[in-house]
């Protein structure tokens, strides 16, 4: 009898095991299978974060080279080490690290290009490499207005061209910030901006958040606004002396004419309506000529003309210049 007890107690108390064991198995399962749940939860969150970062950079790049090409950065007078303009040189007013070749016209478009050619690739492909790169170019980014911002206070950032000439206050460092930190997002984002733009509403709902706050950060939308209701005439538009040398210097009007130049410098300098006219030393089939050239003071579309002269002692070569430029 004690023995069948004994018996029965230990089956029992198996049984209670089992039960037991079976009670925690069950509960881990359920625990494994709600943390499971909610990584992939996260997961999501996370890609379609990133997902949206991805048309938002797109449409900044694009915006950023468009404007750099239709907005012209203006060029100042240069100055050399002693604080002398110089005629011939590349254009920088501030000096720096940053200014000189931002004011660059080639520089200006050479950027352009390359930000157009980073927007293609975030829409076209995922690869990390384009992620990468526009990382880089916005953690430099937010480098290049605080260096504006310590050392020229007074000068724009450059980002939208000619629209971005105020100085660099707090909304653009902290419009810098906010591009470099949805660049990173991109990092982790698994498609490209094409298939972004095909998908879902909600990532295309938080771009436009985004770039909406980034608008309200932007002082080129004021500038903007100012352009559209005042444009100034040529005839009373300034037009530093640079700015007419670079457009010469890249006219097809000069590299027609280089080869009868006879001087780095020109000899006269006039402004008459939207005309600069210079007047440089030339050799006109082995006699001396006067060359001048007339460069438009146009805000765009700059236009050279070009008359060669042969001096006449008793009519002044500005005259000669205007009768032959009519």
């Amino acid at each position: 009898m004690n023995t069948g007890l004994l018996t029965t107690g230990v089956l029992d108390t198996g049984v209670l095991d089992t039960g037991v064991l079976d009670t925690g198995v069950l509960d881990t399962g359920v625990l494994d299978t709600g943390t499971a749940h909610a990584g992939v939860l996260d997961t999501d969150v996370l890609a379609g974060v990133g997902n949206a970062q991805v048309p938002l950079l797109a449409a900044v790049l694009l915006l950023a080279g468009a404007a750099k090409l239709v907005f012209r950065e203006p060029v100042s007078a240069p100055v050399d080490a002693t604080g002398r303009h110089r005629v011939i040189g590349v254009p920088s007013r501030d000096g720096g690290r940053v200014l000189p070749w931002r004011r660059s016209r080639r520089a200006g478009v050479a950027l352009a290009l390359a930000e157009g050619a980073l927007a293609a690739a975030l829409l076209a492909t995922p690869a990390l490499a384009a992620r990468v790169a526009v990382t880089a170019v916005f953690c430099a980014s937010v480098w290049v207005v605080g260096e504006l911002r310590v050392r020229h206070p007074g000068s724009g950032c450059g980002c939208l061209g000619s629209l971005s000439d105020e100085g660099v206050g707090r909304r653009g460092v902290a419009r810098a910030v906010l591009l470099a930190g949805a660049a990173l997002l991109a990092l982790a984002a698994p498609d490209a901006g094409l298939r972004v733009l095909a998908g879902g509403p909600l990532p295309l709902a938080l771009a436009a958040l985004e770039l909406a706050v980034l608008a309200a950060l932007s002082p080129e939308i004021t500038a903007l606004r100012r352009r559209r209701r005042k444009v100034m005439p040529c005839e009373r538009r300034p037009s530093p002396l640079a700015e007419t040398l670079e457009t010469l210097h890249a006219s097809a009007a000069w590299r027609r004419h280089a080869p009868a130049v006879g001087a780095a410098a020109p000899l006269d300098v006039w402004r008459e309506g939207c005309w600069r006219f210079l007047l440089f030393p030339a050799r006109d089939g082995g006699a001396p000529a006067d060359l001048v050239f007339a460069v438009s003071t146009a805000e765009r579309d700059r236009t050279v003309r070009a008359a060669l002269i042969r001096p006449e002692p008793e009519i002044p070569a500005r005259t000669l210049a205007a009768r032959q430029m009519k």
